[in-house]
């Protein structure tokens, strides 16, 4: 399947680039890595399949109390790091995750890519680039006259560089760039000679398409584009009304990295709602592929299934990262699965091969829409199992008291009410209440919020115990539909006391300088799913208020990054804005270490074996990289 705006290969030309020498020499170079280098972090979720799963066991429940810092390297050299809002501030905030292949570290800090010794962090190269993207690099091993490659994005660029020197690699596309045409911020997924970007689309309803792309890992040259809104003659193209299709923006595959499942062939696409976002009065329908994991041909982009997590999204809660991929054994037999977590709380366990739901789905009921012009989608699809990992629904009794938290607070929190004209929740899905002109304000409360649930961070998934761990937050959002302004690209959309289509609404008050949301808590939490039953193992709240009352703090925090897992059976986790890294023991969620930085670690981290045969563990904060390892 393929965009009719794309340059289209022919199905030679396609062969004749995925066997051509640089691709089998990176697919010999990646298996002779996978077997000399167990304690590498090769990829930015350590494999192909996602599982942020690393087999080192150094570092295990009975020793990570012992771990100690053993470098740090400071990703902005020109300003310093700032919670204001302003340039150095925007700089600063680094997502990245570095990788260790060979003995050496790569990631991209601010304006420049660099390598370091990942036992020292001594820097062994660096080269600047304009807008490079802050999460990260891919590798593309080398063999023979094929020097290995870092290839990583710089807005609507696709840049390889030189692994050994730092330095651009001519052989790829034009003197060592590709023009992508539309942007992609996250770190490009390399399999064998193919390299798999998304798309980040600038607002608006109408214009570029959001589209994952591949592209050739030794020349540059352009494999395929699927097209993430369904065009005619394609599945799922019925499921836009009349010629909504046309041009639609948005549904874009914007995650941090993708997923592969080798034995098949097949990566998934994570693709996102539509545009705009919160009114689709002009797209009524289901809107394939928005809001689904597609399953794609990796050497060809040709579509095998789909999986739609919300029909006709109007909250923008898409699943914002890749599925991860694991087996089940049921029933005497092996299900190859795979789980993606959604901004809407939920987490869908499926048959990686065919999309079938493993633990079930059930077409549920949900409330109408009173915006004119508005059809919302009558039932939406809920998971049998696993439970929601975040708050997806809000009744009067969940309003937070003083016992909860503070006097100061619960006032607060009632003064926003108040001031937002009530608040409204009917059940998950709820749509946003409409607010003619002049009339009183009135608001939809939203859970999750704007920021979900889970985000961006993904799922990691243990071998050992085949649980799978993913880090939520329990924070609403608050808004209505009304009017837009004359001109505007649609002609309604949501607003906030913050201004028309601004802001995302928070359900929450600024409390000793941090925003504490205003219903009970847990207010951000870290749940391990045993998926071979679909139930919890266990969940616990993740992160601390450090403005309450002892005895109260423990309350869970917001977080969007991932959590890894290791072989020693400890979870490392950031991410929270309590701005600490912490240790937890993979079989229970108990804490067995806490480190706290200046800012927030608003990163997934990683692990890998040095040289001298120590595990260490590293992991962004804001602007800077800290490593820790044990005595």
């Amino acid at each position: 399947m393929r965009s009719t705006w794309m340059n289209r290969l022919t199905g030679a030309a396609i062969v004749a680039a995925l066997i051509a020498p640089a691709g089998n020499a990176q697919q010999k170079g990646a298996a002779k890595q996978t077997s000399a280098s167990r304690g590498d972090w090769p990829l930015y979720r350590h494999d192909t399949a996602g599982t942020g799963y690393s087999p080192l066991a150094q570092i295990t429940p009975q020793n990570a109390a012992r771990l100690t810092q053993a470098w740090t390297y400071r990703l902005q050299s020109d300003a310093p790091a700032t919670a204001k809002k302003g340039k150095g501030a925007a700089a600063a905030d680094s997502q990245a995750t570095p990788i260790v292949v060979n003995g050496v570290m790569y990631l991209t800090a601010i304006g420049r890519v660099i390598a370091l010794e990942p036992e020292t962090g001594k820097e062994i190269w660096s080269y600047p680039v304009n807008g490079v993207s802050r999460r990260g690099v891919a590798y593309v091993s080398g063999e023979g006259s094929n020097p290995s490659r870092l290839i990583f994005t710089a807005g609507k660029r696709l840049i390889a560089l030189s692994a050994a020197t730092g330095k651009l690699d001519p052989g790829f596309g034009k003197e060592g760039e590709v023009d992508m045409v539309i942007p992609y911020n996250s770190v490009p997924l390399v399999y064998k000679n193919v390299v798999v970007v998304g798309a980040n689309t600038p607002p608006g309803p109408l214009g570029a398409p959001g589209n994952a792309r591949a592209y050739h890992a030794g020349t540059g040259a352009k494999l395929w584009e699927f097209a993430s809104v369904a065009q005619p003659g394609e599945p799922g193209h019925d499921t836009w009304q009349g010629d909504s299709w046309k041009d639609r923006s948005g549904a874009n595959a914007w995650p941090f990295y993708f997923t592969v499942d080798e034995q098949r062939g097949l990566v998934y696409l994570p693709l996102a709602s539509p545009l705009t976002a919160f009114w689709g009065g002009d797209r009524k329908g289901a809107n394939l592929y928005g809001n689904s994991v597609v399953a794609v041909d990796i050497l060809t982009g040709k579509y095998k299934w789909h999986f739609q997590t919300i029909h006709h999204d109007l909250w923008d809660h898409d699943p914002p990262a890749p599925p991860v991929l694991f087996d089940i054994a049921r029933n005497g037999r092996t299900i190859p699965a795979l789980a993606i977590s959604t901004k809407s709380g939920y987490v869908y366990i499926l048959n990686r091969e065919t999309g079938a739901p493993v633990y079930g789905v059930e077409e549920r009921p949900v409330a109408k829409s009173d915006v004119p012009g508005e059809e919302a989608y009558p039932t939406q699809p809920f998971p049998v199992k696993p439970s929601p990992v975040a708050r997806d629904s809000y009744k009067p009794q969940d309003l937070v008291t003083a016992a909860d938290t503070t006097p100061e607070h619960a006032q607060a929190c009632r003064d926003l009410i108040a001031k937002n004209g009530g608040v409204t929740n009917s059940g998950p899905f709820t749509p946003w209440l409409y607010r003619p002109e002049g009339a009183p304000v009135k608001s939809t409360l939203s859970f999750p919020g704007g920021l979900g649930g889970s985000n961006w961070g993904g799922i990691a998934w243990d071998p050992a115990t085949k649980y799978a761990f993913v880090a939520s937050q329990d924070e609403g959002s608050l808004g209505w539909i009304e009017k837009t302004r004359e001109g505007s690209p649609a002609p309604y959309d949501r607003a906030t006391l913050e201004g028309a289509g601004a802001g995302r609404g928070p359900f929450s008050v600024p409390m000793s300088g941090v925003p504490w949301p205003c219903q009970k808590p847990p207010w951000g939490r870290l749940t391990a799913i045993n998926t071979t039953t679909g139930d919890f193992a266990w969940q616990v709240p993740l992160g601390v208020t450090d403005g309450l009352p002892e005895g109260k703090q423990n309350t869970g925090r917001p977080s969007r990054a991932g959590v890894i897992v290791t072989g020693g059976g400890v979870l490392f986790v950031g991410s929270t804005d309590d701005n600490r890294f912490r240790a937890i023991e993979s079989k229970t969620g108990r804490q067995l270490w806490v480190a706290k930085f200046d800012h927030r670690a608003n990163a997934s981290p990683m692990t890998y074996q040095g040289k001298n045969g120590k595990q260490y563990v590293a992991i962004v904060a804001t602007d800077t990289l800290a490593v820790f390892s044990l005595p």
